[in-house]
């Protein structure tokens, strides 16, 4: 869904004993052989995502009969409980049936014998998560204004080494993690040799796959930096405190329990708590402005349209 953070929730999961393989299938081809096996009224998410799944698994690639399938559900109301469902019936319809799906989700939508959320593994997938957010705002900020063209990718690719061993390597302590944040924010901000120019800064906004995948959107950020823009896309934790946030006005307006809304509320308490080394180390840049707190964008965002738009 979002290679800049994905290319680090991979040996987040395989250092924890799994083999994982984020499928880097997002083409055409892909959306192609999505409708064949799903109903063409179902969004545009839906064929990409288990068109990439199925292409994979008729590639040849694969010996079928030791492998699984995995994706995260987030139980909203469309595609985000139907996926298991779309992914199922297509594997049946092609003749692999017997391919398990695994859901990682925090609602108890399915039971998944076989794979566990550990505390190691949740721990490695949020700070892989805290590492792709801040490469994405340095590099969305500086790649336009950057005086050697290519300086800024190949410093974004010298971090993604250093932060996978990280991730991959014993256990992911706090002082490393704190450290490597300011390392990384530290080096954008000092080593990069910038043009004195100003662009329009323009928000890339909407649902969660196009905004983040680019063959979704049509390679978005590329077109608007060759365009004169400099693109800004919301942090990937954002959408996780987003997903806890809303439980309050569920259990305000909807009926959900409100010891849910509590949970959700610890959860936003606990990302903040797991990202604040990263915010800290933003707010002393001096070219990188720190995330905002859900509480306050939806306090802005109430102004023009209810929160329990969805």
């Amino acid at each position: 869904m979002s290679p800049i953070h994905f290319e680090l929730l991979e040996p987040a999961f395989n250092a924890s004993g799994y083999n994982l393989q984020v499928l880097p299938n997002d083409n055409k081809q892909a959306v192609d052989v999505g409708l064949k096996y799903v109903n063409n009224d179902a969004c545009y998410p839906s064929l990409m995502v288990v068109g990439q799944i199925m292409e994979a698994i008729l590639s040849g690639k694969y010996d079928t009969d030791k492998i699984a399938v995995i994706i995260s559900q987030t139980g909203g109301g469309c595609r985000a409980s139907n996926y298991i469902g779309f992914i199922r019936r297509a594997l049946k319809k092609a003749g692999y049936g017997n391919i398990p799906v695994i859901s990682i989700n925090l609602s108890g939508l399915e039971d998944n014998p076989g794979f566990k959320l550990t505390p190691k593994l949740i721990l490695r997938g949020i700070y892989g998560a805290i590492f792709g957010d801040i490469f994405m705002k340095c590099v969305y900020r500086l790649r336009p204004y950057e005086a050697v063209t290519g300086s800024v990718n190949a410093m974004h690719r010298k971090w993604v080494k250093v932060c996978q061993d990280f991730l991959s390597n014993g256990y992911p302590s706090r002082r490393k993690f704190k450290r490597l944040c300011r390392e990384i924010i530290g080096d954008f901000d000092n080593n990069i040799e910038l043009l004195d120019i100003k662009k329009p800064r323009v928000g890339v906004v909407g649902e969660i796959l196009v905004k983040f995948l680019p063959a979704a959107n049509n390679y978005l950020v590329d077109l608007l930096e060759q365009e004169g823009a400099e693109a800004v896309v919301p942090d990937l934790t954002d959408f996780l405190l987003y997903c806890f946030y809303n439980t309050n006005f569920k259990a305000e307006h909807l009926g959900m329990k409100k010891s849910t809304a509590r949970m959700g509320n610890l959860g936003i308490k606990a990302l903040e708590w797991f990202r604040k080394p990263a915010v800290d180390a933003l707010k002393a840049s001096k070219r990188f402005d720190p995330p905002s707190h859900i509480e306050h964008l939806a306090s802005m965002a109430k102004e023009i349209v209810s929160l329990g738009n969805q």
